[in-house]
């Protein structure tokens, strides 16, 4: 007997939709049609895999509010945030329809060969394992390269999004897709195990929390199964002497309340040099205090729910903690009444090391700002955590900033900018922010077969 994934509106509380899970057979079903749209995709020339691409771009705006409205039902993102994910997530089709010859061109490689080079070929059904957070812009970067590559995609997105995932599948219908070339599997998360270990699964891609990507990790590994795992981070942003504080403050601000805060790459430690430390605060106060938080669903409100209540309560589990260890709060940290899952913007100094809103991840709209002496010790707190995801550094000298970020242990660090994802870039983490990488032309080919040929006279 099917069990039942519940869509829990965040705004309200209340469940608006459930969905019965795959049987075993419907997903044996499922990835038995991957694997024979995988016999004919991988024969495609890049510009047929690419029509389709651009077909499925296409279908994303033609219906970008119906797609934005499941974001805004399921997770509460604001209906601004996601009319432009769907926007964005139109651009990495396009981008990899456009880019994905020139990013797999066949290298050639001189050896004791007559003739020797690299080719990149694809490997079969690649399985997506999603978070809830930006249910289609992570959804794109998955399916984007992996389809291009020649791969076909299994999606099994979080078990809060069911209609995201739902409607995600529809796109490719209404793009006129093969059938098999892209699917949605609806299961709960611990029969995933036999998701990956199924033999027509060839390679995963996990974006998650770091304790879902070990596990995700050990599993894949133990069928020889390559995974590219997108996990936590504690993004550090330092603020030094010298730089643009207004702009800096716009910023910090937008990186921390997007998506209600419920972003892996935000700036969740925001290291500020002591000469400016006072300044920053006042505006960022300013900043802060001035967002709306509220129905997501209205176009005036900057910041939806949290997504669900466990993770509020654990939100707010974080502030109090800190708060209690010594921190001042000068917004928010009360948890507010009324119905759904609400947050309000909160603002956290004098945070130091000992304290948990520096040494665990908040996700959740919450600035927690931390003193430094010198750039010398800010990159040593910058470093000063488990994770190595994303990290920015603002100062007045973008040729110092650019030192600064050679020290910095992140995947990617961003001077006098924010953090973000594109297509035309890699992105990724290392120590437990990750491996692997997704997007621009390296995460192309974290799903192919890297092929050397060698050709005798």
């Amino acid at each position: 007997m099917s069990s039942v994934l519940k869509a829990v509106n965040p705004a309200t509380g209340k469940v608006i939709r459930e969905v019965a899970t795959d049987s075993a057979q419907t997903v044996q079903d499922k990835l038995e049609k991957a694997q024979n749209a995988y016999a004919l995709w991988k024969n495609k020339s890049y510009a047929e895999r690419g029509e389709v691409l651009n077909n499925v771009a296409k279908a994303l705006r033609d219906k970008a509010d119906y797609h934005a409205g499941f974001m805004t039902e399921e997770m509460g993102k604001p209906v601004g945030e996601a009319l432009a994910e769907v926007e964005k997530s139109a651009w990495c089709a396009e981008h990899y329809a456009a880019q994905a010859e020139g990013y797999l061109a066949t290298e050639i490689i001189a050896s004791d060969a007559a003739r020797s080079y690299v080719q990149y070929m694809p490997l079969g059904p690649v399985l997506g394992i999603l978070p809830w957070n930006a249910p289609y812009w992570i959804a794109s970067r998955f399916f984007a390269p992996a389809l291009m590559a020649g791969n076909t995609c299994i999606m099994k997105h979080d078990p809060h999004v069911p209609g995201c995932a739902a409607a995600l599948e529809q796109a490719f219908k209404d793009a006129g897709a093969p059938e098999g070339l892209f699917q949605a599997v609806y299961l709960q998360t611990p029969d995933v195990e036999a998701l990956i270990r199924n033999p027509h699964i060839q390679a995963v891609s996990f974006t998650g929390s770091s304790q879902g990507g070990a596990a995700v990790a050990a599993i894949a590994a133990s069928e020889i199964k390559p995974a590219v795992l997108e996990l936590g981070g504690s993004d550090p942003c330092i603020v030094l002497d010298g730089a643009d504080l207004d702009k800096a403050a716009d910023i910090i601000t937008l990186s921390r309340t997007i998506n209600a805060g419920q972003s892996c790459i935000a700036a969740k430690r925001i290291i500020v040099e002591d000469s400016v430390y006072d300044q920053l605060i006042v505006k960022l106060e300013q900043r802060l205090s001035a967002l709306s938080v509220g129905d997501p669903s209205l176009p005036e409100n900057k910041i939806g729910p949290i997504a669900r209540d466990d993770l509020r309560q654990n939100l707010h589990r974080q502030i109090r903690e800190t708060i209690s260890q010594g921190a001042n709060c000068l917004l928010g940290g009360v948890l507010p009444e009324g119905e759904g899952y609400f947050y309000p913007v909160t603002l956290l100094t004098d945070v130091t090391p000992n304290m948990c809103a520096y040494q665990e991840e908040t996700f959740g709209p919450v600035a927690a700002i931390i003193k430094t002496a010198n750039s010398a010790e800010a990159i040593k707190l910058a470093n000063d955590t488990a994770y190595g995801l994303g990290a920015s550094i603002w100062c007045a000298d973008p040729q110092q900033g650019e030192k600064l970020a050679h020290q910095i242990v992140a995947g990617q660090v961003a001077v006098n900018g924010i953090v973000k994802t594109d297509p035309r870039l890699p992105s990724g983490g290392v120590k437990r922010s990750g491996y692997g990488r997704e997007l621009g032309p390296h995460g192309i080919k974290e799903f192919t077969n890297g092929q050397q040929i060698w050709i005798g006279a």
